[in-house]
């Protein structure tokens, strides 16, 4: 079985109100600036997880229960037919990659890469399977990425666990982050060709300080913009905190609803 991690771009501008979780600060309202602040920050953390999905989304096309040494020796022909731009290294389980040395496409799941990565596949069984991925200076034009992350896959539970730790430059405004995240990945009713659900958290520091952002029940189609169900909770710096919840309205537009203690705004994402 192979699951397809995707990240959301958000992208859209509006007012929001937040609720701070200390009592002190209850009647503080959350500005524009602040919000607008908050959205870039969360935009630019998940233009790093879209790129890292992506990259980690190269390391599930092998033969499961084959073993670690000939699951890394199928993902280096798989790497050769996906992207024949890359210089692939094979040294038992672990494959190194550089992008960009060879002729040819280095463009995948919507992303061109640049840069490198090593995919060590540490567990491959008939029930359980362990990847670790480590990025060094990949890209996609958009922003730059330096880190690792562990990979599992539960087939028992029909589950696909990923921890990461990664340092990232989003490249049009230079803004930065460090930090962490653990999510929990299983397919949708429609089986993991429609998408997935994820729970879990992503947290991560910039130049304003710490970033908390839980994911709860987030059901997220390949093809949409935002998620269609769930609910992020994004918790600022400042100790305030921002919910953003999903509803689909028809094929191509997702209600998302902003709300703080005493205010909510409605409005639509529809995909371009």
């Amino acid at each position: 079985m192979r699951f397809i991690p995707t990240a959301l771009a958000l992208t859209f501008a509006v007012a929001l109100a937040g609720c701070p979780r200390n009592k002190a600060r209850s009647e503080e309202s959350f500005t524009k600036a602040e919000a607008e602040l908050a959205l870039e920050e969360a935009s630019a953390s998940t233009s790093a997880e879209s790129l890292a999905s992506a990259n980690v989304e190269l390391s599930t096309s092998f033969t499961i229960g084959g073993g670690v040494e000939q699951a890394a020796a199928e993902l280096r022909t798989f790497f050769a037919s996906q992207l024949p731009c890359a210089e692939v290294t094979l040294e038992g389980s672990t494959l190194s990659v550089e992008y960009g040395v060879n002729a040819g496409s280095c463009t995948y799941r919507g992303h061109e890469f640049s840069g490198s990565s090593s995919i060590t596949v540490e567990r491959n069984s008939d029930d359980q399977i362990a990847v670790h991925h480590e990025w060094n200076s990949l890209s996609n034009g958009v922003v730059e990425l330096d880190g690792e992350a562990d990979v599992t896959w539960d087939f028992g539970a029909q589950e696909r666990r990923i921890v990461h730790h990664a340092e990232w430059t989003y490249l049009p405004t230079g803004r930065t982050g460090v930090g962490e995240g653990d999510r929990t990945q299983t397919p949708l009713a429609g089986g993991v060709s429609e998408g997935i659900e994820v729970e879990g958290s992503r947290t991560w520091t910039g130049e304003r300080g710490r970033w908390d952002l839980a994911i709860d029940g987030v059901e997220m189609r390949w093809d949409d913009p935002v998620p269609q169900a769930g609910s992020y909770t994004l918790v600022t710096p400042d100790d305030k905190t921002l919910t953003l919840s999903f509803a689909r309205v028809d094929t191509d537009t997702i209600s998302v609803t902003v709300a703080g203690p005493k205010h909510s705004f409605d409005f639509n994402v529809t995909k371009h």
